[in-house]
């Protein structure tokens, strides 16, 4: 297990982090993600932290808050050390049934952050992420509020989740305006089977030195192998009940039967490969897998064992490459000339 910087700060992070979606249940949804209890969950805790994982990733929203206080249990009875345990977690959600318990106004992330650290049974939050963009609030409401919660040292680092660029780039910019705490990571969706990140976030990330966080990395388990062209799981699965994130159905199969004489060659599971083309990617700083079973969880954290050679990585790259698009296809046929003198030196 290798560590990486979080965006240009000095904190290392683990290259696979533990998401705990899974903890709790609760109502509706959370229920069909899971329902994992104390006991299995401090099982999967345990399991990910012994496998060199020191990153666990949570949500105020993930089972109505049963998540985090699970999570908050978990680091205590395990007795783990909190300086060497990076503790993630999200506002923006609806915590109540008020028009102000919502999005990311001042009032709900103070409120926000409380909550969360009651239930954490922490003193502080390693990364405080918004967990969606509210077109209601002023970003500049939102980056004033989080670095406030900095400055008061209940969080450490900031993040986002689920943001376009420029958005992302409007709020590092008012940041750096006005001295305000910078967002340090981006947590999105990516996959082989939805590479659309490419198009204009992971050039943003690069140029501002983002870190990126992957949630769904098997895209909710359509990658892992146990689903055919009809939809059905092997063994029961996630899709079957709660078909999330979208994906283009054949083109995830056009993937995962690329990824399958790759996987054999190996002698690993097809879910293994598409982990192991996440950690390849320059741009990535820690995938986040989520899982029901140790054994599940042991699978996916032998992924980065997994060395893929150059013929291996174009073979995925070719059968999950995005079709062009304007204007990156104007980008590339203006731009050759540029980059090839860059390329000269």
């Amino acid at each position: 297990m290798r560590n990486r910087a979080l965006g240009r700060t000095g904190l290392y992070v683990s290259e696979l982090c533990l998401g705990t979606m899974t903890f709790g249940g609760g109502e509706g949804m959370w229920q069909k993600i899971g329902a994992l209890q104390q006991n299995e969950a401090e099982r999967l805790v345990g399991t990910a932290v012994d496998g060199g994982v020191n990153f666990l990733d949570t949500a105020d929203v993930y089972a109505e808050g049963l998540s985090e206080e699970i999570t908050g249990h978990a680091i205590r009875n395990l007795k783990l050390p909190r300086d060497e345990i990076v503790v993630a977690t999200k506002v923006f959600g609806a915590t109540g049934q008020g028009p102000n318990a919502r999005g990311n106004t001042r009032s709900h992330i103070i409120d926000g952050v409380k909550a969360s650290l009651k239930r954490l049974r922490l003193d502080h939050i390693d990364l405080y992420q918004i967990h969606g963009f509210d077109p209601a609030t002023p970003i500049e409401e939102t980056v004033e509020a989080l670095d406030t919660l900095v400055r008061h040292g209940h969080v450490r680092y900031t993040g986002v989740s689920n943001w376009a660029a420029w958005q992302i780039v409007k709020a590092q910019g008012i940041a750096q305006h006005r001295g305000l705490a910078q967002f340090q990571s981006l947590q999105a969706y990516y996959t082989l089977a939805g590479r659309d990140l490419e198009r204009e976030i992971v050039p943003m990330l690069k140029a501002e030195r983002i870190g990126l966080m992957v949630w769904s990395p098997l895209a909710g388990g359509l990658l892992s192998g146990k689903y055919g062209r009809d939809g059905k799981s092997e063994q029961g699965g996630r899709r079957v009940d709660f078909d999330f994130p979208p994906v283009d159905a054949e083109r995830g199969y056009a993937v995962v039967d690329a990824m399958r004489p790759i996987a054999q060659a190996h002698g690993v599971s097809v879910a293994r490969i598409a982990l192991a083309w996440l950690l390849h990617q320059e741009v990535v700083t820690s995938v986040i897998v989520g899982a029901k079973r140790p054994e599940q969880l042991e699978d996916n954290l032998a992924a980065t064992e997994v060395r893929l050679d150059a013929r291996q990585l174009a073979t995925l790259d070719e059968a999950s490459r995005l079709p062009p698009e304007y204007p990156g296809w104007m980008f590339e046929r203006q731009g050759a000339y540029r980059r090839d003198q860059i390329a000269q030196g």
